[in-house]
Protein backbone atom coordinates (compact mmCIF):
# COMPACT_ATOMS: atom_id res chain seq x y z
CA UNK A 1 0.00 0.00 0.00
CA UNK A 2 1.15 3.47 -1.24
CA UNK A 3 2.23 5.79 1.78
CA UNK A 4 1.29 9.68 1.01
CA UNK A 5 2.44 12.24 3.23
CA UNK A 6 -0.53 15.06 4.95
CA UNK A 7 1.70 17.54 2.68
CA UNK A 8 1.49 15.66 -0.50
CA UNK A 9 -2.31 14.93 -0.29
CA UNK A 10 -2.78 18.76 0.49
CA UNK A 11 -0.34 19.35 -3.04
CA UNK A 12 -1.87 17.00 -4.66
CA UNK A 13 -5.62 16.31 -3.33
CA UNK A 14 -7.52 15.98 -6.95
CA UNK A 15 -4.55 13.61 -8.39
CA UNK A 16 -4.18 11.38 -5.56
CA UNK A 17 -8.48 10.77 -4.99
CA UNK A 18 -8.93 10.36 -9.31
CA UNK A 19 -5.61 7.36 -8.18
CA UNK A 20 -8.22 6.09 -5.36
CA UNK A 21 -10.98 6.04 -7.87
CA UNK A 22 -8.65 4.12 -10.06
CA UNK A 23 -8.56 1.35 -7.53
CA UNK A 24 -5.31 2.69 -5.93
CA UNK A 25 -5.11 2.17 -1.94
CA UNK A 26 -3.19 4.36 -0.06
CA UNK A 27 -2.09 5.52 3.34
CA UNK A 28 -2.38 8.82 4.63
CA UNK A 29 0.49 10.27 7.51
CA UNK A 30 0.18 12.57 9.61
CA UNK A 31 3.75 13.86 11.29
CA UNK A 32 5.08 10.59 10.13
CA UNK A 33 2.03 8.12 11.50
CA UNK A 34 -1.00 6.49 9.41
CA UNK A 35 -3.84 8.31 9.77
CA UNK A 36 -6.13 7.40 7.87
CA UNK A 37 -6.81 4.79 4.32
CA UNK A 38 -8.32 5.95 1.17
CA UNK A 39 -9.51 3.56 -0.72
CA UNK A 40 -11.94 2.97 -3.62
CA UNK A 41 -15.52 3.01 -2.31
CA UNK A 42 -17.02 -0.72 -2.79
CA UNK A 43 -20.12 -2.32 -2.58
CA UNK A 44 -20.53 -6.42 -1.78
CA UNK A 45 -21.54 -6.55 -5.42
CA UNK A 46 -18.05 -5.46 -6.78
CA UNK A 47 -15.75 -6.38 -3.92
CA UNK A 48 -12.50 -8.11 -5.61
CA UNK A 49 -11.70 -11.52 -4.07
CA UNK A 50 -7.53 -10.73 -4.03
CA UNK A 51 -8.32 -8.12 -1.44
CA UNK A 52 -7.40 -8.98 2.03
CA UNK A 53 -10.31 -7.25 3.71
CA UNK A 54 -13.18 -9.46 2.50
CA UNK A 55 -11.75 -12.80 3.55
CA UNK A 56 -10.92 -11.55 7.18
CA UNK A 57 -13.87 -14.15 8.58
CA UNK A 58 -12.14 -17.11 6.21
CA UNK A 59 -8.86 -16.46 7.67
CA UNK A 60 -10.09 -16.03 11.79
CA UNK A 61 -9.52 -18.97 13.52
CA UNK A 62 -12.44 -20.52 15.96
CA UNK A 63 -12.10 -19.89 19.42
CA UNK A 64 -8.47 -17.76 18.56
CA UNK A 65 -7.51 -14.96 20.41
CA UNK A 66 -8.50 -11.31 19.76
CA UNK A 67 -6.28 -8.98 17.78
CA UNK A 68 -6.17 -5.12 18.19
CA UNK A 69 -7.00 -3.14 14.63
CA UNK A 70 -3.02 -2.39 14.39
CA UNK A 71 -2.21 -5.95 15.08
CA UNK A 72 -5.22 -6.75 12.25
CA UNK A 73 -3.56 -3.62 9.99
CA UNK A 74 -0.33 -5.02 9.85
CA UNK A 75 -1.05 -8.91 8.77
CA UNK A 76 -3.61 -7.94 6.04
CA UNK A 77 -2.23 -4.26 4.71
CA UNK A 78 1.99 -4.77 5.07
CA UNK A 79 3.43 -4.47 2.22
Amino acid sequence: MKTITMLEFRRNAQAIIKRAIGGERMLLTYRGKPVVRLEPVVDDKSATADDPFYALGDLAAKGGRSLTNTQIDKIVYED
